[in-house]
């Protein structure tokens, strides 16, 4: 499952992120849930939210109906807030 994960953040979610200096990462999948973190101009940014909810969680599970939930392990508070 991880596997086909990452092949539709390389394919459809990444592309998007880089164009504001952003990046994904796939943590882990376990008992149906996903877990990730923001890297670069995502992490600490004041969207990482609603990218999560609007964009990444549409996708990921339009595509894939067992994920019951995403949950976002970055450390916001570590980053440059780049859209604040």
């Amino acid at each position: 499952m991880m596997h086909r994960i990452e092949k539709v953040f390389e394919a459809q979610i990444r592309p998007v992120l880089a164009q504001h200096g952003g990046d994904i990462e796939l943590v882990d999948y376990d008992n149906d849930v996903l877990y990730i973190s923001f890297k670069g101009g995502c992490q600490g940014c004041s969207s990482a939210s609603a990218t999560l909810r609007d964009g990444v969680e549409k996708i990921l599970k339009d595509k894939f109906p067992d994920i019951v939930k995403i949950v976002d392990m970055t450390n916001h508070a570590d980053g440059s807030n780049p859209y604040m």
